[in-house]
């Protein structure tokens, strides 16, 4: 027997997504003498993961977190030193499923007083701000890096048509990369900045 009746009004999820790192991560928006900017943290030279790097504050989503907008705002307070009254949470971007076996969920917040941003040295070696205008008047260079299945070696070619000839897919992951000042901003960080800045700026692409 089986229950086709659990299926209705089902919320549908990320296939396998258990299976996955997920994370979420808060893109700050901060307003100087009328200007808005957006905040990047570069990560501390001591981690394992990354060091060194531009990011977004946020992190892993916990067992204790309700859902993803809530590890990010934790991890946005942790990491920045803020209150979570200073976090004006306003939507979430679309999520990014990555070949890495990563979900990220961004979403888009101002940070009040920045000014009084205090960060934990553990994680985050600076923050700097970039104004939104840049990004709207500066599109990312692009580059694409080719994506190929590679058979373990105990793969059943034999469970296949044609065998060890067979037609594999293949497909491309796109790299962004923004330059501000000696800022280098790539990868994730950057894919979710021109999603960020398509949505603001009306593109039909998104």
């Amino acid at each position: 027997m089986f229950n086709l009746e659990i299926i209705k009004n089902r919320k549908a999820n990320i296939l396998d997504q258990q299976n996955y790192h997920q994370s979420a991560v808060i893109v700050p928006l901060v307003n100087d003498n009328n200007v808005d900017y957006l905040l990047f943290e570069v990560r501390s030279a001591n981690l394992i993961v990354q060091p060194g790097e531009i990011c977004f504050p946020g992190g892993g989503i916990e067992s204790e977190d309700k859902n993803p907008q809530e590890a990010a705002i934790r991890e946005t307070c942790e990491e920045l030193g803020i209150k979570k009254e200073n976090i004006d949470l306003i939507g979430p971007l679309d999520i990014l499923v990555t070949p890495f076996e990563s979900i990220i969920s961004p979403f888009v917040a101002r940070i009040h007083r920045y000014q009084d941003i205090r960060i934990n040295t553990e994680e985050v070696e600076s923050f700097f701000l970039v104004p939104v205008q840049f990004f709207l008047e500066n599109p990312p260079q692009t580059f694409y890096n080719n994506i190929v299945i590679k058979p373990s070696p105990d793969f059943p070619y034999h469970l296949l048509p044609n065998g060890k000839t067979y037609n594999w897919r293949a497909g491309t992951y796109p790299v962004h990369f923004y330059i501000y000042k000696d800022k280098i901003i790539w990868g994730i960080t950057a894919r979710i900045v021109n999603h960020f800045i398509k949505l603001i700026s009306g593109s039909p692409n998104e």
